[in-house]
């Protein structure tokens, strides 16, 4: 007669209430994957078994719920079995479902102990680096400024207008000239900003000359930007002819503040004659002052694009993922952490997107817990009624006993 079979169902049972009730602790617990004891039979080479034993604990990694967050660096995983790649500072490197994320003092993007999030950092070019991955520090210092090698603008210039009879042309005088508009501001090498302005005056039937000043002083001295006479022709149906390309060359500008000269092309295809008013229909330049990074986001390929105040947006890295062949044989480490074991198998590593098996990432979102707090207090009565029951064996094989040890 033993005790086995009972003792061992008491631990067993004890086991399954371990782990049920962890996963009603964590079912507030963002990422957190629920698990469930497995348990087999002890035979020993006899007939009668000898009670049973936990095989182990299984976890569940389907998908949680997506919650919403007003948070932009709470990043949730969608539609995917990827887990975000960690490295702490001195390079260990761990997995997680929480997409939890702040920023360090230094930069980097960083969870609640402290560990790095990793991606792909941006080069030169402002492409995405490859090869292998690094921790993503957001850039702390003021982006640089681009002085403007480019005007792209388009006008109409009303075909009704009259060739001036007042000239020289004077950017002060509006009778020596028939339209005039900003182009700018455009932006030297030092992001000082500098006010252009185009004007227009008809020389003959479908003939202009172009004139321009930067800062209130004229270009050229005064005489067209637009180079020989006429500069600018249109078609009988008000198309623009000449300059073939459409685009014109301004003289290179130099303004007393230490920066670099400036040149700049205007491109002005697109530009019509019709007999409707002067106007303009579209305007842009590529130069920009300095500016300093006011907001990010995590788009869903996982790239981070900064904002910054002087109206630019910039590429700023690029988050990956990692998934397993087996995740079951990720080792829980806590803290919403997993490490890699030969049992899970390497991690694959790539960049998110729809589609993928990491899957893609939403901003301003969280994944909750996949616990049923309903499916676990249901498991939790089940397993209280087999603690119960393995203890009624133990109480009967100690009566059995008591029994025995009374006959005389």
């Amino acid at each position: 007669m033993s005790f086995s079979q009972g003792v061992s169902g008491l631990g067993v049972a004890a086991a399954n209430l371990d782990v049920i009730g962890n996963n009603i602790a964590n079912s507030g617990t963002i990422g957190f994957k629920s698990a469930a004891a497995t348990f087999q039979d002890i035979y020993a080479g006899s007939r009668i078994g000898l009670g049973a034993s936990v095989s182990g604990v299984v976890q569940n990694f389907t998908q949680g719920v997506t919650q919403s967050s007003s948070r932009p660096l709470d990043v949730a995983i969608l539609s995917g079995d990827g887990f975000f790649r960690m490295a702490s500072t001195s390079g260990e490197i761990m997995y997680t479902r929480n997409g939890q994320f702040t920023k360090d003092k230094d930069g980097y993007i960083v969870n609640a102990n402290g560990l790095r999030l990793t991606g792909y950092g941006v080069n030169a070019s402002g492409g995405i680096n490859g090869g292998t991955p690094a921790a993503i520090q957001i850039p702390t210092q003021a982006m640089t400024p681009n002085a403007t090698t480019g005007v792209d603008a388009e006008f109409n210039l009303d075909a009704r207008s009259t060739v001036p009879t007042k000239t020289p042309f004077n950017p002060t005088d509006s009778a020596t000239f028939n339209y005039s508009n900003a182009a700018g501001p455009v932006y030297d090498s030092l992001g000082n900003a500098h006010d252009l302005s185009v004007y227009f005056v008809k020389t003959a039937a479908n003939a202009w000359d172009v004139y321009a000043t930067a800062d209130g002083v004229p270009l050229n001295a005064g005489a067209p930007i637009s180079g020989a006479a006429p500069g600018m022709t249109f078609d009988t149906n008000g198309n623009l002819t000449a300059p073939a390309s459409g685009a014109i060359t301004l003289p290179a500008m130099t303004f007393p503040n230490g920066s670099s000269p400036v040149n700049i092309k205007i491109d002005l295809s697109g530009t019509t004659q019709f007999g409707t008013a002067n106007g303009m229909s579209k305007l842009s330049q590529d130069g920009y002052t300095s500016g300093v990074l006011t907001s990010f986001s995590v788009n869903p390929d996982g790239t981070i694009t900064g904002k910054f105040s002087n109206e630019q947006s910039k590429l700023l890295g690029q988050v990956v993922l990692s998934s397993f062949a087996n995740p079951n044989g990720l080792e829980p480490k806590g803290d919403n952490m997993y490490a890699e074991t030969q049992a899970s198998g390497a991690a694959l590593t790539s960049t998110p997107g729809e589609g993928t098996k990491q899957g893609s990432l939403a901003a301003g979102a969280l994944e909750s817990s996949n616990v049923d707090l309903t499916a676990e207090l249901v498991n939790l009565i089940v397993a209280q009624r087999n603690y119960q029951a393995n203890a009624q064996t133990v109480k009967t094989q100690d009566q059995v006993m008591q029994t025995l040890m009374n006959i005389r």
